[in-house]
């Protein structure tokens, strides 16, 4: 049998190259989109499992998004989204599951992408054995939690750098959707008018729409996304 080939002529489960820090400079808003159709790659001792990201959400820095984690500024929990873009900012949501974020921006900002789901591309039987609940093979990372159970990306992932070739869990180029669609942002409850969730219109990963509740607090935010 011949080898699949992606658009642009590599192999199927070949990622393209990693992506650089320039790619990621820009406002949230405006990088998040252009993530859709890149490969998320994780390399574990199981083996390799690797997606292509179907959704997304901008989460923007410098105090201005009051759902963004980063809103009140640097703290420990959130120091590694004021750092160099491509870094993993992984958070811990209801204390129930884990949620993986890119942070994007120039250093200092407290900006990320939340990766909201993707469609498994390498490694679909160990994303299955992680993932046991899954029905069909569109539900393995529907959904940032399962996203991150597929990966087995987890706490000592935090502050991983995404663009380091050498990394075990990389971002890497692929092939962008013929079409993306924009709306609100999921199971947020404060700046819910804002169109900063991202999907690859038609794809049967892109995980349901929920609105938030009634605003708590201010920290009533980010950690309802997933």
């Amino acid at each position: 049998m011949g080898v699949v080939l992606a658009r642009g002529g590599r192999a199927l489960n070949d990622p393209g190259p990693p992506l650089t820090s320039g790619e990621l400079l820009g406002p949230p808003e405006a990088v998040a989109p252009t993530l859709l159709g890149c490969w998320l790659v994780t390399d574990r001792p199981a083996g390799r499992v690797a997606l292509r990201l179907t959704e997304v959400e901008a989460y923007a820095g410098n105090g201005t998004d009051p759902a963004a984690h980063s809103h009140r500024g640097p703290t420990p929990r959130v120091a590694v989204m004021f750092g160099p873009p491509g870094r993993l900012y992984v958070y811990f949501s209801y204390g129930v599951h884990w949620c993986a974020n890119v942070v994007v921006g120039a250093e200092g900002q407290g900006s990320a992408v939340l990766l909201r789901a993707g469609d498994v591309v390498v490694g679909e039987e160990l994303a299955a054995a992680r993932r046991p609940t899954a029905r069909t093979a569109r539900d393995l990372a529907r959904g940032p939690a399962r996203l991150t159970q597929a990966l087995a990306i987890g706490p000592d992932d935090k502050d991983a750098d995404l663009l380091d070739p050498s990394s075990p869990v990389r971002l890497h180029r692929g092939d962008p959707p013929a079409q993306v669609s924009a709306g609100p942002r999921v199971g947020i409850s404060l700046a819910t008018e804002l169109p900063w969730r991202f999907w690859e219109s038609g794809a049967a990963s892109v995980s349901p729409f929920r609105p938030g509740g009634r605003p708590r607090s201010r920290r009533a935010g980010q950690d309802g996304v997933p």
